[in-house]
């Protein structure tokens, strides 16, 4: 059931023949019913009115010679009563012939015979006793739908028809003519197949025409939806094959000017995007060098400052300041040109992440006491052993923890962590200026800055979030954020516990419970 429904849902051709022979079916049982109907309402019409016709001439036949037997004996009436029944009947054919019964009335007066009779041993039960009461009631002939009896079990629908005859000698007689309708059932029979095979040939042939006319349309759309995958795949060069001119064709010229289009802007960004990246990448390299020189001269004047005039010192140390801050800048963007040429790899080893996250928190407990702030981390397990790359993993720490410190706004900043079998989670919440929604999108956006003008006294190169994104995806993980004004930011870093597996869960809720409450 389920693999019909898939092919249902995957395939425009065949839901559109499947409508289309449930539709023609019905509308073709409902003809083929009415049809039906009204030839079978027809033909009975007929058979009956050819019934009534035969009786009516044979009942008046039958009287025109009982009247004319008048002066007759019993036995020449017998005997001709023997003649009518001979020719109102077929002999010895009960499915298809006539058969007739002629029956004594109630209103007769004493006779010394009763001449009551019936043709192959017809059952007289055979006629309903409403029926006869008709019969000896009106004064024109009365028909009936009944079955006749024969001696043993035989039984044939039939019509029957009956009327008042005198006999001679012997009084009023209901004669019955009765029709069997055999033949007219094998009629109706061999109409209601033929009616039946017709409408099985006509919804096959619709289905046939719906097939064919469907495949002319749906071909070009699944060529194009072929084009379109490849064209998505990677492969620029698919390009749809036009040899009609009608609105098929149309499409496929539109598709193929697209493709064409998107290709060359493709082309062009491309080529840009490698421009770009190694215009970095050789700028970061090209900088080093003199970058080295400039250090080596700087720690130089560094360590002879308590010698100079105090503006001059002072300079000194704003000079090897910001030589640290113009490495790191340095470092981050030849990290950037690595994640845009794809050649970013990792190296996982088998550590304890607990200790990563006491180290980072040691190594920033300082700067953290500069600002006014606290880093909290209370672990329930002091051994958490996982797989990945330490120097990108501390990366990520590092860059989430500077950055809850720059913004924690001399409030606490606690860290929590959850783990299973297959995935660890650690979240870095502060609850300093906090972020607004419509800033959450740009957060991992490169070189951009919640405030653009707060003071970059200690000197972020906009980069940090940007790079723990890639790092967190290098592992096939993912850092989220939530952060509302006032009330702090929530990072959450999940990971795999081994490198190259896919995270399975998501152990810790983005929307931090303390919001909530």
């Amino acid at each position: 059931m389920g693999t019909i429904n898939d092919r249902l849902k995957n395939s425009l051709a065949l839901r559109v023949l499947l409508s289309t022979i449930v539709l023609s079916s019905g509308v073709i049982w409902l003809s083929g019913s009415i049809l039906e109907s009204r030839v079978s309402a027809g033909v009975k019409q007929v058979n009956l009115d050819a019934a009534i016709n035969e009786a009516r001439s044979t009942i008046v036949g039958a009287r025109y010679r009982l009247i004319l037997a008048k002066s007759a004996s019993s036995s020449e009436i017998e005997t001709l009563i023997s003649e009518i029944v001979s020719s109102a009947t077929t002999v010895g054919a009960r499915a298809s012939g006539r058969e007739l019964v002629l029956l004594r009335g109630r209103l007769v007066n004493p006779i010394e015979k009763d001449f009551t009779t019936t043709s192959n041993l017809v059952d007289p039960a055979s006629l309903p006793l409403e029926f006869r009461q008709q019969v000896r009631r009106d004064a024109e002939l009365s028909w009936t739908y009944i079955t006749i009896k024969y001696a043993g079990s035989l039984k044939v629908p039939a019509i029957a028809v009956g009327d008042i005859v005198s006999v001679p000698r012997s009084g009023a007689y209901e004669m019955y003519l009765l029709f069997p309708l055999t033949n007219q059932n094998k009629t109706l029979t061999l109409i209601s197949r033929s009616i039946i095979i017709v409408d099985i040939a006509l919804v096959f042939l619709i289905g046939l025409i719906t097939w064919l006319v469907t495949r002319q349309v749906i071909r070009p759309v699944r060529e194009a939806a072929r084009v379109a995958e490849q064209f998505t795949s990677g492969d620029l060069n698919q390009r749809m094959q036009v040899t009609r001119q009608d609105e098929i064709a149309t499409l496929g010229n539109s598709f193929n000017e697209m493709a064409e289009s998107i290709q060359q802007q493709i082309t062009r960004l491309e080529n840009l995007s490698r421009v770009q990246q190694r215009f970095v990448s050789d700028v970061s390299h090209e900088l080093r060098t003199p970058l080295t020189t400039l250090r080596m001269a700087s720690e130089v004047i560094y360590s002879s400052r308590s010698n100079f005039d105090p503006q001059i010192a002072r300079s000194a140390e704003l000079l090897l300041g910001n030589i640290d801050r113009f490495e790191r800048l340095l470092e981050d963007l030849l990290e950037v040109s690595r994640f845009d040429a794809e050649v970013a790899i990792l190296e996982p080893v088998d550590f304890n992440l607990i200790s990563l996250i006491n180290k980072c928190v040691e190594d920033l407990e300082l700067v953290a006491k500069e600002n006014g702030t606290k880093i909290i981390f209370s672990p329930y397990t002091a051994d958490l052993p996982i797989n990945a790359d330490v120097r990108r993993v501390e990366r990520i720490l590092r860059n989430l923890l500077n950055n809850a410190v720059d913004h924690a706004d001399s409030k606490p900043i606690h860290i929590h962590i959850e783990y299973n079998e297959n995935d660890v989670a650690v979240a870095v919440r502060d609850y300093g200026v906090g972020i607004d929604e419509n800033s959450l999108l740009r957060v991992f956006d490169r070189f951009w800055r919640a405030d653009p003008s707060r003071s970059r006294v200690r000197g972020g190169t906009g980069l940090g979030l940007s790079i723990a994104l890639e790092d967190a995806r290098l592992h096939n993980g993912e850092l989220e954020v939530w952060g509302r004004p006032g009330h702090g930011a929530h990072f959450v870093l999940t990971l795999p516990r081994v490198a190259g597996n896919n995270i399975e869960a998501r152990l810790i809720r983005l929307e931090p419970k303390d919001y909530s409450l």
